[in-house]
């Protein structure tokens, strides 16, 4: 305690006064410098009595501190008592509980990230390892060309999904980081249905599928035209993949003074109750989901839309169809 210079300080100031005093004292009685000496011993051994308890609170503090440095942020030092100590352990504790709760946050993230690498590494491997075999057997100068023609046309299938799921993940990163920056324009519904159509039309053409598009032509949202283009996308290959041959699409849109809903109905094999729920996550495969299917589709979707104040849900019977029903809102709800 007295290598502090601070208290050598102010132990030197009092004791200089009380060396004062006693001189002054001295000229009025001897009664007096015994009244003076007792008090300034008094006052000094108070004085030094109470930094040595504050002394060894703030060493309770470090201690604390520093347990709470190697992780243990179970301690509790909360005082109800008035005091700067007392304020001190109160700011101490809510730092603790912030640390605490940021930790978990961090594990959390780590378990997270593990398990998306998880299912990346699981998700690229079945077709690179497909390539690498149809790589192989095209070595063979034996290989009659029309098997040749055919690896080579599954190796630039494969090359297009990988594209795609690098593609689609790239986009989904983003959007988790906060790093895409939507634009809010007024978007026309019937631009936006014209443009997302135009990847899927070749696929609902060989499937000889029908679509019907109804809505006014002056529906519209605040929003970005090329992202949202990007999740009606990924929700139109759903239903083009999940309707049989000769099936029907229907995509309906409205507007009302809350929100802007997108409709869009299939007649396809339908979802099942117990698989709603998870069809938005990330990776999820329903049970009729594709061979290729990756699961990626509709949670891009569904990031896209909630990014920009809209809500995506789904009503599915099995072997009866389902319907996407998409709103952005004109206010914050």
């Amino acid at each position: 305690m007295l290598r502090n210079h601070e208290i050598r300080l102010v132990l030197l100031s009092m004791s200089t006064i009380s060396l004062i005093m006693l001189i002054a004292a001295a000229f009025v009685s001897l009664a007096a410098v015994v009244l003076v000496l007792i008090t300034s011993i008094s006052l000094i051994g108070c004085s030094l009595l109470f930094t040595r308890v504050r002394y060894h609170e703030i060493e309770k503090l470090s201690g604390y501190l520093r347990r709470i440095s190697g992780g243990d942020y179970s301690l509790d030092v909360r005082d109800n008592r008035e005091g700067e100590i007392s304020i001190l352990k109160n700011t101490i504790y809510k730092v603790t509980v912030m640390l605490s709760e940021q930790s978990a946050l961090l594990h959390k993230d780590k378990v997270h990230l593990t398990d998306a690498i998880s299912d990346i590494s699981h998700q690229l491997k079945a077709p690179l390892t497909s390539m690498m075999v149809m790589a192989d057997l095209l070595d063979d100068p034996q290989l009659p060309g029309t098997k040749r023609a055919e690896f080579t046309r599954n190796i630039r299938i494969q090359l297009e999904r990988l594209d795609w799921l690098v593609s689609s993940l790239l986009k989904l990163s983003k959007i988790d980081a906060g790093t895409v920056q939507f634009k809010k324009d007024q978007v026309r519904v019937a631009k936006l249905i014209e443009k997302a159509l135009q990847p899927v039309l070749i696929p609902i053409d060989i499937k000889e599928q029908t679509i019907s598009i109804t809505g006014e032509d002056n529906v519209s949202f605040l929003g970005d035209l090329n992202w949202t283009t990007e999740a009606i996308i990924n929700v139109l290959k759903n239903g083009v993949e999940h309707t049989q041959v000769g099936g029907t699409i229907a995509i309906s849109f409205s507007e009302n003074p809350l929100f802007t809903e997108i409709s869009i109905q299939d007649n396809g094999k339908g979802i099942s109750k117990e698989e709603i729920p998870s069809i938005f996550k990330r990776f999820y495969k329903g049970k009729g989901a594709g061979e290729g299917s990756s699961g990626i589709g509709l949670s891009l979707a569904h990031s896209i839309i909630t990014k920009q104040n809209g809500d995506i849900d789904v009503q599915s019977e099995v072997d009866k169809g389902s319907q996407f029903r998409i709103r952005f809102y004109k206010r914050i709800v």
